[in-house]
């Protein structure tokens, strides 16, 4: 499985966890972007340690939400 971060940038607070956890996948002004790709694994602890859980991970070959 290869996961997609998606920001969902209505519930972004731009904290910056995910940046300082994943500095070469996400970027945070205004609200977070993503910027890189990373393994599946650190996007799902990175996903699971946003304080406004605004990350959504998405499977890129079926389209579907893994997470939350």
């Amino acid at each position: 499985m290869t996961y997609v971060p998606v920001i969902d940038e209505s519930a972004c607070l731009a904290h910056g966890d995910c940046e300082e956890m994943a500095p070469e996948v996400f970027r945070v002004e205004d609200v977070a972007t993503v910027i890189g790709r990373a393994p599946d694994e650190q996007l799902m602890e990175v996903a699971r340690a946003c304080p406004a859980s605004a990350i959504v991970l998405v499977d890129k070959e079926s389209g579907q939400q893994v997470y939350p």
